[in-house]
């Protein structure tokens, strides 16, 4: 008989030990920061860093998405890591490599030493973003709770693009890029390093066990669920699920400004509709979690898929009026962030916490790289085609991934694992 996923008793997890809540704090905070330092901080000073460094902005560009490739290599290692070590340890040499490389990035005079630098951010972002805080706060929460703790960070989070461009912007204006970054770098170390280092640790026992015999050794038990997950067929449905999704919000996040100032809209219109995404992120996080006490994930998640690829589909017909174009901006937008919540919500559920992060790592890999290389075969598209095939193109991966979470709920469940989600 197939088992299922059950939470322990211990009163000292899973939300009621206040410490609990004290890391999923100081994660939303650490995760405000690394993004909006590592990340968010890049498109406001790549012109400036380009003219510097003599290049091309379409150079310093692939700088940014050889970081995201380097990252997405490292969820592997890093997923194993946590699973068999915790996060402290990770997390705080992540954050000092971070802050180091802040300083180098600083200090670059060449196009390599700026995809050096950026190799390496991208390596020490997979040890601190999201996929580790996640694999984290999994640990010490129970499903009742885990939710609501997840969450916590993403909203939080979800504002570093609101916070840390505009902070990016007025530093660079007064002190320069490189100034900037350093100013930058200081902000991260001093945030991010105490906060992890003094704050995570392991909970005294697990939030949920995995579905796993709890007879043999804790390692023995992960290669055994990490086997199992590679050969049952809803995590590849869900990789396929999400690679597509993935690739049709990277391609939109890049190439949805030029398609607005195509339809004859100013430009600052056209950037100022296409920021709406971060927000809507929150927007979708809080529907999920708000529906999910009614409705299965899955059903809502491919939903919310089914309305992006509606709303692109209309995008040729309502786009030329500014209320048209905002409309068709939210009903993408509702999506934007809902892989976030959604995939640790789906991954514990049928697998429980014990290869969590290890499992996770080996998800968020391909659908990573997805997202890097998505806008560049889109930016081939759009030079031969035009945007008219490239909408065409997003919004099949779109419904593709409504399909696939639609397939991955009606897929049976093999032993050891309970389909819940």
């Amino acid at each position: 008989m197939p088992t299922t996923t059950t939470a322990p008793a211990d009163p000292t997890v899973g939300g009621h030990h206040p410490h609990g809540w004290r890391i999923v704090t100081a994660l939303a905070i650490t995760s405000t920061v690394g993004y909006g330092t590592l990340y968010y901080t890049y498109p406001v000073l790549l012109r400036p860093m380009a003219a510097t460094l003599g290049a091309s902005t379409t150079a310093v560009t692939a700088a940014l998405t050889v970081s995201v490739l380097a990252g997405a290599l490292m969820a592997i290692p890093v997923g194993r890591w946590l699973d068999h070590h915790g996060g402290r340890a990770l997390m705080t040499t992540g954050s000092i490599a971070a802050t180091a490389l802040l300083v180098a990035w600083s200090q670059v005079q060449t196009i390599g030493q700026l995809y050096a630098v950026m190799i390496g951010i991208g390596i020490t972002g997979a040890m601190v973003l999201y996929e580790p805080a996640f694999a984290v706060i999994i640990a010490w929460f129970t499903p009742d709770r885990r939710a609501t703790a997840l969450l916590a960070v993403t909203i939080v989070a979800g504002f570093a693009s609101t916070i840390f461009m505009p902070l990016t912007g007025l530093l660079a204006a007064h002190l320069g890029w490189r100034g900037a970054l350093l100013v930058l770098a200081v902000i991260h170390g001093l945030v991010t390093v105490p906060l992890h280092a003094l704050t995570i640790r392991r909970p005294r026992s697990p939030a949920a066990s995995g579905p796993a015999d709890p007879t043999p050794p804790a390692h023995a038990q992960r290669r055994t669920l990490v086997k199992a997950a590679m050969r049952d067929a809803r995590f590849w449905v869900l990789a396929a699920t999400f690679i597509a999704q993935g690739a049709a919000t990277s391609t939109m996040t890049v190439h949805l400004v030029g398609y607005l100032t195509s339809r004859g809209h100013p430009a600052t219109f056209a950037a100022t509709a296409t920021g709406l995404l971060g927000v809507l992120s929150v927007t979708g996080r809080l529907v999920l979690t708000a529906a999910r006490r009614h409705l299965r994930v899955t059903t809502i998640v491919a939903a919310v898929f089914a309305t992006q690829a509606a709303a692109v589909l209309t995008m040729p017909l309502l786009a030329d009026t500014r209320t048209g174009a905002v409309i068709t901006i939210v009903g993408f937008g509702l999506g934007f962030g809902i892989t976030s919540l959604a995939t640790p919500a789906l991954l514990a559920d049928r697998y429980g916490t014990t290869a969590y992060a290890t499992i996770a790592g080996r998800l968020a890999a391909p659908v990573t790289i997805a997202k890097a290389t998505a806008p560049l075969a889109a930016a081939a598209l759009l030079h031969t085609a035009g945007y008219t095939p490239l909408l065409a193109a997003v919004a099949t991966c779109c419904a593709l991934a409504a399909i696939g979470m639609t397939t991955r709920a009606k897929t049976p469940a093999p032993q050891p694992f309970t389909a819940q989600a």
